[in-house]
């Protein structure tokens, strides 16, 4: 959290809690206010919208074993579902300003790892069973155990990495980095634009954003992040009906033929248990829930303690505050989004879009939530957004978590080295689960190899051996025959 946004909230926190609502929520304990709850609520919607249109594309792009594919209009609803129940069930229960979603990465596992080996409603199944080992896992103790065997300076590395890794979403979402194509002689690998250079209205829009956004976050004006993202929706719905451009990717800003459309539930309930054991091995089953598993634990533990630090709920220990519910609603999330054929629900890392308008608690959840049930029946309204009107949002958060860096201390080898490999595997493999294992093999290695091995907690120990395994995971498969 900036200094600037700490002074902010001293300056503007409201009274004390007068009503039922404030109390439950703790909204005027937290330094915040409704309307910041309300504008967090929608900044984090709009970061994150983008998966209905995703999750449909990514799921429904593929075939399982015998040639079937999911329906996009179905996947559109059980992703808006989804979303919308677990995210208003996160802010009541767990009282954090933390939506949850269908997984990107986690989807593409679903899709194009396991579904070619089974059916669809086999390869869901293995999300139920992944979600239910999560909630033995914090109904035991050991998830919420794990998060907090982990030293601080590690956790706010994980906190600058995740604000690196989302600003780099950004760029790559609005067209602004691209990858170079893969042509004789090029070494590198990404790109300015398309071509090396700036070009189209669309990259105008998402220029004009960017600027926008942070000349208002540099000007203290509430709202900076969805002010933003509601301007540059209209110039780019004003661009596109005069020019008619192409180039604004999986969300063109058109007016809609019609505003409501009608759920299709048909694939809600779709999933097979124990399936999967039927089509492929024990060994492959255990491997590929293993796999499904583990990202899922660390790009949690990464969006939770990233997301609480830059809104300043950690404690003096660097604990999430409610850690136990938060954990068990996230997992519980997983199973709901194997059940209704969404791949595995998670906690979103735009939710700090959120946190940087202001949101504070639980409540701007129920705003969230709301906006991803309206979805439901708004669909054609909300592919209104394009991804260069959002994007700067993911940038502007990008920085905001970066300013954490400061607080680790660069001179101590020991602690400088992980971190510094969390903040940079993260985006540079475009995976949070990445840089925290990185940075926990690092701190491990190193303690013992400074003869301080005794320093190094034993779940860490543990969860460093499972990043052994996780990144070893392609020779072990082909070690045991399974691939």
């Amino acid at each position: 959290m900036s200094e600037a946004q700490k002074t902010a909230g001293r300056r503007d926190a409201g009274p004390p809690a007068a009503n039922s609502l404030d109390r439950f929520f703790r909204i005027s304990e937290r330094g915040s206010t409704l309307g910041r709850e309300i504008r967090g609520g929608f900044a984090t919607f709009f970061t994150m919208a983008y998966i209905l249109v995703l999750n449909p594309l990514v799921l429904g792009s593929a075939k399982d074993k015998f040639g079937e594919q999911l329906d996009a209009v179905q996947l559109t609803t059980v992703t808006a579902l989804v979303a919308a129940v677990m995210t208003v069930i996160m802010g009541v229960a767990g009282n954090l300003p933390l939506a949850l979603a269908a997984g990107l990465g986690l989807n593409a596992v679903v899709a194009f790892q396991i579904a070619p080996l089974m059916s669809w409603d086999d390869a869901m199944g293995l999300i139920v069973l992944e979600g239910l080992l999560l909630c033995v896992l914090v109904l035991t103790g050991l998830r919420e155990a794990v998060m907090h065997a982990i030293p601080r300076p590690l956790k706010q590395a994980i906190s600058v990495g995740i604000g690196l890794f989302i600003a780099f979403i950004g760029f790559v979402d609005a067209g602004f980095v691209t990858r170079v194509p893969d042509v004789a002689g090029t070494t590198v690998p990404v790109q300015l634009g398309g071509t090396g250079t700036l070009s189209g209205w669309p990259m105008l829009v998402f220029c004009l954003g960017l600027l926008l956004t942070v000349a208002l976050l540099a000007r203290n004006v509430r709202g900076a992040i969805l002010i933003s993202i509601v301007a540059m929706t209209l110039v780019a719905l004003v661009v596109n009906a005069v020019a008619d451009v192409p180039g604004w990717g999986l969300t063109t800003p058109e007016w809609p033929d019609r505003i409501v459309d009608t759920p299709d539930f048909g694939l809600l309930g779709s999933f097979s248990l124990f399936g999967a054991f039927g089509q492929v091995s024990a060994v492959t089953v255990i491997l590929l829930v293993f796999t499904l598993l583990l990202s899922d634990f660390f790009d949690t533990m990464g969006t939770v303690v990233g997301v609480s630090a830059e809104a300043g709920l950690l404690d003096e220990q660097g604990k999430v505050p409610n850690l136990g519910r938060v954990l068990f609603i996230d997992s519980a999330a997983a199973v709901a989004g194997g059940a209704s054929s969404a791949s595995s629900a998670t906690s979103y890392i735009e939710s700090a879009a959120g946190v940087g308008e202001g949101a504070r608690t639980g409540f701007a959840n129920l705003v969230t939530g709301g906006l991803f049930g309206l979805a439901l029946f708004l669909t054609p309204l909300l592919t209104i957004v394009p991804l260069q009107a959002a994007a700067p949002a993911l940038v502007a958060v990008g920085f905001l978590m970066m300013t954490q860096v400061k607080h680790i201390e660069w001179d101590r080898y020991e602690i400088a080295i992980p971190a510094f490999l969390t903040i940079a595997v993260m985006p540079f493999t475009y995976s949070i689960t990445n840089g925290i294992g990185a940075g926990f093999l690092a701190y491990v290695v190193i303690k013992t190899v400074l003869g301080r091995a005794k320093e190094v907690h034993g779940l860490l120990w543990g969860a460093s051996a499972l990043f052994l395994v996780y990144f070893a995971i392609d020779p072990i498969e082909q070690l045991l025959g399974v691939k």
